[in-house]
């Protein structure tokens, strides 16, 4: 069986090699890995993973994933359109964090709130 004992280590070599740096992030009802892994010349690549828990009508779950391969020669132009992207929705929308909008935001949003509640008219009421 010394064959197989050659294909057991060469699988354990490339294990080690393909898996380098992990991160997840999780965020609501998602879950999102961000995976370094490295190809037989060793050269570097990003996988991004998208995970979501989906519910069946009978109850079980499963999960749902989208997968995003991302190489080092495209790194830069990547980063520039997520940024330009995220950007853009922040002068539009604004900054949200985990907590919701910050905290500037969330003072024009309440007073704008308490604006609107308190121009009524009560007169209008008695008709």
């Amino acid at each position: 069986m010394e064959g197989f004992d050659k294909k057991d280590d060469f699988d354990k070599k490339r294990n080690d090699r393909d898996d380098i740096f992990s991160k997840a992030v999780r965020a609501g009802k998602r879950t999102y890995f961000f995976d370094v892994k490295a190809t037989r010349k060793n050269d570097y690549y990003l996988t991004i993973t998208e995970s979501k828990k989906r519910f069946e009508d009978d109850g079980r779950f499963r999960f749902e994933k989208h997968k995003l391969f991302l190489y080092k020669e495209d790194f830069a132009k990547f980063a520039d359109g997520l940024k330009e992207v995220i950007d853009f929705i922040q002068a539009e929308q604004g900054v949200y964090t985990e907590e919701g909008p910050k905290e500037e935001e969330q003072e024009t949003a309440d007073s704008l709130s308490a604006a609107e509640y308190t121009n009524v008219d009560f007169e209008d009421l008695s008709k």
